[in-house]
């Protein structure tokens, strides 16, 4: 039997490359890189939700929530660091029987601030984090402009989705 002897290049210390500052269009960071992605399996959660006007509702979401795959050796940031995310999206929900929904969710989410696993604050002040998202929605709403001013000439359907969702673990594709 032969036997292959492949020369390995070295892996990049995952800890280093995590921790470089990187730049993002003149915005200097430290972490996962722009590009990269993350998958998650969420644990069977809890939702509530409470109707507060015809057409909002105020909700919360606990559920522990697992690296689908595992993080490099000395990667990411120490246990007990803390995020704070705004998180915008569309939610689709479609009922299936008296008790049961289908849901999928896409969208954005921010980060506001962090509080490192050593430290007993927050990266930004409350009325930091009010500020950053004030100009999260104003860059949001001139982006919700752009496009409006863009389909004023289309007509009055709806914009059909783009891209696919995920429900009950298939991928379901929307026209272009």
């Amino acid at each position: 039997m032969k036997t292959i002897s492949r020369s390995r290049t070295p892996l990049p210390d995952a800890a280093a490359s995590y921790n470089a500052v990187k730049d993002h269009h003149g915005q200097r960071y430290t972490g996962m890189r722009i590009g990269r992605a993350h998958k998650w399996y969420y644990d069977r959660g809890e939702w509530n939700e409470k109707k507060v006007t015809p057409d909002q509702w105020e909700i919360e979401y606990a559920v522990t929530k697992r690296r689908a795959g595992k993080a490099p050796e000395g990667s990411g940031v120490p246990v007990g660091t803390e995020f704070h995310w705004y998180i915008v999206a569309h939610q689709t929900a479609t009922k299936l029987s008296a008790n049961d929904n289908s849901t999928s969710m896409s969208g954005y989410k921010f980060k506001l601030a962090h509080k490192r696993a050593d430290h007993g604050h927050w990266s930004a002040s409350a009325n930091a984090q009010r500020v950053h998202l004030i100009k999260i929605f104003q860059q949001l709403l001139r982006e919700l402009q752009h496009q409006r001013e863009g389909a004023a000439g289309e007509g009055s359907a709806p914009a059909k989705r783009r891209g696919a969702t995920r429900r009950h673990g298939k991928v379901h594709r929307h026209a272009a």
